[in-house]
């Protein structure tokens, strides 16, 4: 499903306009992206959460030439899907 068959959806099971239910969709995911880049996890009971995991440094190996490199540190969303979402998808 893309965002726009999720909006279109939603607002046609919502009533609202295509328009209207577009901009909340932003409005949310940037809400959720702005509190994730600040660290913060965000919850979203029975569906699931999201938060943000750092990753440690690593060695690696550069494909070109097979010599070892070192990858740096780096921060990855996580996301854990909720019971209701769980048993929904079982």
């Amino acid at each position: 499903m893309t965002k726009a068959e999720l909006c279109a959806r939603v607002a046609e099971q919502s009533g609202l306009t295509k328009k209207d239910t577009l901009e909340i969709l932003n409005l949310m995911l940037d809400t959720i992206t702005d509190t994730l880049a600040a660290g913060e996890r965000v919850q979203l009971v029975g569906f699931g959460s999201f938060e943000v995991k750092e990753r440690a440094a690593r060695t690696g190996r550069d494909f070109s030439t097979g010599e070892p490199t070192v990858v740096p540190p780096t921060k990855a969303v996580q996301f854990k899907p909720g019971r209701n979402l769980k048993d929904a998808v079982k």
